[in-house]
């Protein structure tokens, strides 16, 4: 099992952190792991995307140029990653802000409304969480205790007091997905 995942958005809205506790959960379960982000000098504001990828093998690269999943969460890596997609690969996005919905009909398409779950949550910090439960109902790669784990791995001690709240988020997401 190799799975290739593209996630841009916005710098600011966890693009790099979800890419990065999804790295970790793969780590947890002894799998090989890839975690390449990309930013532009602005990060809060401008494009940010990370590649990650997790396998049961020795990844080779991380570069690439066709991805099993894009998780896109604005107009801009919509026009740019769309395409990118593997024939039969998946696409997952969150519609707040998309003006151009997606159009190929040989991938999957998902929606999520992260932005209006989190703000329902009272916490649009968590945005992002919500984008990783949807991602991890539709594509089960990595066990939730190993999320949990790699949310402690990647949060700050100071900030492990949010765990629960971010599990709940994950499970919102997983119960939000929209094919």
């Amino acid at each position: 099992m190799t799975e290739e995942i593209i996630i841009a958005g916005f710098g600011g809205q966890g693009v790099l952190s979800m890419g990065k506790i999804l790295a970790y959960s793969g780590i947890m379960q002894d799998q090989e792991v890839s975690w390449m982000p990309s930013y532009g000098p602005e990060m809060r504001g401008g494009t940010a995307n990370v590649t990650v990828i997790i396998s049961d093998e020795r990844v080779s690269s991380p570069i690439l140029n066709e991805y099993d999943t894009a998780i896109i969460l604005n107009q801009q890596s919509m026009d740019k990653f769309e395409g990118t997609i593997k024939p039969g690969g998946t696409l997952l996005y969150d519609p707040n802000g998309i003006t151009r919905h997606p159009e190929r009909k040989d991938i999957n398409i998902y929606q999520v409304t992260a932005a209006e779950k989190a703000a329902e949550m009272g916490n649009t910090k968590i945005f992002n969480m919500v984008v990783l439960g949807a991602y991890l109902k539709i594509k089960p790669i990595v066990k939730m205790e190993n999320v949990i784990k790699g949310l402690k791995k990647s949060l700050p001690d100071r900030y492990h007091h949010l765990i629960a709240l971010n599990e709940e988020a994950i499970t919102m997401g997983m119960n939000s997905v929209i094919e």
